[in-house]
């Protein structure tokens, strides 16, 4: 709980200065209280039935919730946003990786059980979910490659796009490794981490694309 709490922010901070209208408020409230209650000197009370009406016992209740709301309306007014601390320190600590996976027919080959492609997701499922402070991303390749998901700090993110990769016919066939490391090379240029990786996830030899295996891993230093 205090670490929720440390993680907020407010982006308009100046707007708790209205929270000074809160004893102001109770100021007033008294005041005309007072002069509300009219008194009158008797020498006894004798005589008389005082009965306390239940409404006028929860007045001060009423003002009391008025103020409560009036305070957690200037606290949105202040615009409280949460930082994810976690991810912050991820960032700072942690290493960019980027996943090449192939997804060539090949890759359905049953040596592996149930294949090399399952197989392959499975390890790479395994790996991503004991780099906890490290960002990963996915790339897939067979004739050609794409981008599954960026790097991000989301471990359930990169799971999710591990578990969807199959084969599916969408890349033109082949095993374009030089094609798949560019893509990966390119979701790693901006990275501002201090150590970056590229997995290379396949079975077999470049024979597609018009990247150079060479010239890729030349992009990449």
């Amino acid at each position: 709980m205090i670490n929720w709490f440390n993680s907020i922010e407010f982006l308009d901070p100046h707007m708790f200065w209205l929270l000074l209208a809160i004893p102001v408020a109770i100021a007033w409230y008294l005041w005309t209280h007072r002069r509300q209650q009219a008194q009158v000197q008797i020498s006894s009370l004798k005589g008389f039935k005082v009965e306390t009406s239940w409404l006028a016992n929860l007045r001060p209740l009423l003002f009391i919730l008025r103020l409560i709301v009036l305070a957690l309306i200037i606290t949105a007014l202040a615009r409280p946003q949460t930082t994810d601390v976690t991810t912050k320190t991820k960032k700072t600590e942690g290493i960019d990786i980027v996943l090449a996976v192939d997804v060539s027919a090949s890759m359905l080959a049953e040596d592996l059980k149930p294949n090399r492609l399952e197989a392959t997701k499975k390890v790479a499922a395994d790996f991503i979910k004991g780099r906890p402070n490290d960002r990963i991303g996915v790339v897939v390749y067979a004739g050609e490659s794409y981008t599954k998901t960026p790097i991000t700090t989301d471990e359930m993110i990169s799971l999710r796009a591990i578990n969807e990769i199959a084969f599916d016919g969408v890349l033109e066939n082949g095993t374009a490794i030089g094609m798949g490391l560019a893509t990966a090379v390119n979701r790693l240029k901006d990275s501002e981490a201090l150590s970056k990786v590229i997995i290379l996830m396949t079975d077999g030899v470049n024979n597609s694309g018009f990247i150079d295996p060479k010239i890729a891993s030349s992009l990449a230093i």
